[in-house]
């Protein structure tokens, strides 16, 4: 099968023959119609690395996907060759950047009926991130205030959606030409992070979900209540000593649960993805070079995969 991999030493992805996986038990061998790009994937350990530490050479990137079940491994019950699914793998594993890869039950769902193969696979990273973020680590109540930073930020969008779908006063951060976007996806008070500081704005708040990081994550802090509770997912946090902020850092998990709950918000109009590029399997490498893919507003880029 086609994949594209990360070579040893490489910063750009090199097209290949590979042999096609076999799905071992409770595995599921997926036929790639999308895959979600996260354009800092190349640099993660788990793109460098093996579990156990070792150099690791040929990763294929893109740990999101929509696609058909090709084939099942012994054990594996509740899932049907043929069906349309959409979810991600492990971080470890080979990725979707590829005409096959495999995963696992509990790591898929059925596809959300109203989406297009391209759309669907927009959505299953950072929908989860922002659902495990604040639902699951913040326990984000109806009427508690949630500040989200990046709110036309990739997982922003869902944070956005979904705090406002729990009843929750939801602000955001967002550039200039992104307030009006992120308002109508639900936001009751937009600022202008390039014009405005948070912290006059904000008032106090029960919850921050933040994908920013550095200066802003640690601004974040003075806008919390007494019993607020922070979240980030910002990269440069990974890794410290620092025990508040390991405390507020997460990497997201798979999860089918969430994955149909997700589907059937979609499906009900309640959640919208968008996709703010697709990209020829054949140049998926620019997809993961930031700035060479020119994007129609914000959203995810997907590499479209296979018909």
């Amino acid at each position: 099968m086609k994949a594209m991999r990360l070579m040893t030493g490489g910063t750009t992805l090199v097209e290949t023959e590979v042999p096609q996986p076999t799905p071992g038990p409770g595995e599921i061998l997926v036929r790639v119609q999308a895959a979600g790009v996260i354009h800092t994937e190349l640099g993660w350990y788990p793109t460098t690395h093996t579990k156990t530490g070792e150099a690791r050479n040929g990763a294929v990137p893109g740990h999101e996907f929509s696609g058909i079940v090709a084939a099942v491994g012994d054990g594996v019950t509740g899932v049907e060759v043929g069906q349309e699914i959409y979810g991600m793998n492990d971080w470890f594993a080979d990725g979707a950047t590829a005409e096959y890869c495999v995963t696992l039950t509990e790591s898929i769902a059925a596809k959300p009926k109203s989406l297009s193969p391209i759309e669907a696979a927009s959505v299953p990273i950072s929908a989860l991130t922002a659902w495990q973020g604040l639902f699951d680590r913040a326990k984000l109540q109806a009427g508690e205030r949630v500040l989200v930073h990046g709110g036309a930020g990739v997982v922003g969008i869902f944070a956005v959606q979904l705090a406002r779908s729990r009843g929750a006063h939801v602000i955001a951060t967002a550039s200039e030409q992104n307030l009006a976007f992120v308002s109508e996806l639900g936001a009751d008070d937009v600022i202008d992070y390039r014009k405005e500081r948070f912290e006059d704005r904000a008032g106090k708040v029960d919850v921050v979900f933040d994908t920013v990081g550095n200066e802003t994550l640690q601004r974040s802090w003075g806008v919390l209540k007494k019993d607020g509770r922070m979240v980030t997912i910002a990269s440069n946090v990974e890794g410290t000593d620092d025990p508040k902020l390991k405390a507020a850092f997460f990497i997201v998990e798979p999860n089918h649960e969430q994955l149909e709950g997700v589907a059937r918000m979609l499906d009900e109009g309640t959640l919208r993805t968008f996709v703010s590029a697709i990209v020829p399997f054949e140049q998926a490498g620019q997809a993961y070079a930031n700035g060479q893919v020119p994007k129609v507003g914000p959203g995810k880029i997907v590499v479209a995969v296979t018909e």
